[in-house]
C-alpha cells in the first residue's frame, strides 16, 4: 500500500486531517498501525490542552433496549451550539448512552476506563478524545442515569 492510500485509509478510519495523518505516518516510519497510536497520542494531548475550555453547550441522549425494560441518559458536554448540532457529535453520545445501558458503569471514570462496545480495542476516553481531535473543541460525558425494571 502506497502512502496516498495509507493517508485515505487512516482519514476513513479517524476522520482527522490529512496533514494530522501525514504527520503520524512520518513518526511512525510509514506503518500504518503504528500512526494510528501515534494518532491516538494526538487526541489525548489535544484534550489535555482544551480540558480547561469552558463548556456551556451539548445534548442530552438517550437510548432504551428492545426488550424496553432498561435505558439510559446521557449528558454530553461541548462548547459550541455548533458542535452540539453536529451529527457525529449527536451519534457519539447516542453510543456512549448505548455503552451504558450494556456495561452499567457506576461513575464517570468507570465509564471513561471502559472498552468501547462498538471497539473493544479503544476505551470511551478515546473515544471522546478521539472527538476532541476531531472537532477540535473540549467535550466531557457529564452526567447519566441508568433506568431499569
Amino acid at each position: 500500500m502506497n502512502e496516498i492510500e495509507k493517508i485515505k485509509t487512516l482519514r476513513e478510519a479517524t476522520g482527522l486531517s490529512f496533514a494530522q495523518i501525514k504527520k503520524a505516518l512520518d513518526e511512525a516510519g510509514g506503518d500504518a498501525a503504528k500512526a494510528v497510536e501515534v494518532l491516538k497520542s494526538y487526541g489525548a494531548s489535544m484534550a489535555a490542552k482544551k480540558s480547561s475550555r469552558e463548556m456551556g453547550e451539548g445534548i442530552i441522549d438517550s437510548y432504551i433496549h428492545s426488550t424496553k425494560k432498561i435505558g439510559a441518559l446521557v449528558e454530553l458536554l461541548c462548547e459550541t451550539d455548533f458542535v452540539a448540532r453536529n451529527s457525529e457529535f449527536r451519534a457519539m453520545a447516542h453510543d456512549i448512552a448505548m455503552h451504558v445501558v450494556a456495561m452499567r458503569p457506576t461513575d464517570e471514570a468507570e465509564l471513561l476506563s471502559q472498552a468501547f462496545i462498538k471497539d473493544p480495542a479503544i476505551t470511551i476516553k478515546d473515544v471522546v478524545n478521539g472527538a476532541i481531535a476531531k472537532l477540535g473543541e473540549n467535550i466531557r460525558i457529564g452526567k447519566f442515569t441508568i433506568f431499569e425494571l
